[in-house]
């Protein structure tokens, strides 16, 4: 971006780096990845509005909706309203409240863990190499919003600030992430489900109030999802400026997200698959390629053409086992 100011998503600087060919890629992968996050949380929340009110069933004649199907639907027709909103800096406040959530289901697993009579005695292996494609995929799938970082920059007010933005934020992901993977390890080892809330005790105020400020994360993220998504739909179809046919599109992309979660409710599988396939070809491949091609290797120390090469290597092994390995696990489930 800092070699050509006019740019101004991923898809721009594929096209900078390759044409027309380097933007087509981009924009396949960036959106896939970013429409089956969506996906992703609305399966999440599901998941965990049914394991808060288990066994709800709602009956509209002969239809039926068991608890995760109609809590799907309730969801996103709360946050349908969050996607109609097009200045990305008014929902940085609201992103801002999953920032705190996340930090909240931290402390609230930890106090499980030592107040609610849980403790630290999980048993498992601490290698796994079999799990090792899932545990892959999962781990690059936390660090997937690369696809939305170039839209970020330019809608902050200091954009020379924005280096700086995602070192505190790459930091204080690392510290969330490695305090909740060693707690879940210790309190439930091989026993702990995809998402840890759906292993916490019932009635316990801990469990409560982390299950609800993880309910709260989808709220404050999906529309960051979609936006990019709705607003490609849009341009594609000349329509960007027409605020009556932007709500219709942004409401279908939403109503097509619950279709395919209701379908397919496998959330770790889903995540790893994500992870694996698009979230490693958005953050790890095609950003050295671009970069690569863009600065060209001439003007790179060794050092960083070796660092470079060896995120090269990483992606592709992470890539192709840990896509087989979902792949089969989600064929399995079915």
């Amino acid at each position: 971006m800092d070699t050509n100011l006019a740019i101004r998503t991923y898809p721009q600087i594929g096209f900078h780096a390759f044409g027309s060919t380097g933007k087509l890629l981009v924009s396949i992968f960036m959106y896939m990845e970013l429409y089956l996050v969506a996906i992703g949380f609305l399966i999440l929340e599901g998941d965990n509005l049914d394991k808060l009110f288990p066994n709800t069933r709602v009956e509209f004649g002969d239809f039926y909706l068991e608890g995760k199907q109609f809590f799907v639907l309730l969801v996103a027709l709360a946050i349908l309203p969050t996607t109609w909103l097009k200045r990305l800096d008014f929902l940085a406040y609201i992103s801002a409240g999953g920032v705190l959530a996340s930090w909240i289901v931290v402390v609230s697993v930890f106090w499980a863990a030592i107040f609610d009579g849980v403790g630290f005695h999980g048993k498992g292996r601490m290698i796994n190499f079999p799990g090792l494609p899932t545990a892959l995929g999962l781990y690059a799938f936390c660090y997937c919003g690369h696809a939305i970082f170039p839209t970020l920059c330019n809608s902050m007010k200091e954009k020379t600030k924005f280096s700086k933005v995602l070192v505190v934020c790459f930091v204080l992901c690392n510290i969330n992430y490695g305090l909740m993977a060693i707690l879940g390890y210790l309190m439930y080892g091989d026993d702990i489900n995809s998402q840890v809330t759906l292993n916490l005790p019932n009635g316990k105020l801990s469990s409560k109030i982390a299950i609800y400020t993880t309910l709260i994360n989808p709220f404050t993220k999906y529309a960051l999802m979609v936006a990019p998504v709705a607003a490609a739909i849009e341009e594609q179809l000349l329509l960007h400026n027409k605020r009556s046919f932007s709500l219709l599109i942004r409401t279908l992309v939403v109503l097509s997200t619950v279709i395919i979660a209701l379908a397919v409710p496998f959330f770790g599988y889903l995540m790893t698959l994500i992870g694996s396939l698009l979230s490693v070809i958005v953050s790890f491949l095609l950003p050295c390629a671009c970069y690569l091609k863009i600065i060209g290797p001439g003007r790179c120390h060794k050092a960083e053409l070796a660092f470079i090469f060896g995120i090269v290597i990483l992606g592709s092994f992470v890539a192709t086992k840990g896509t087989y390995s979902s792949i089969i696990q989600i064929i399995n489930e079915f």
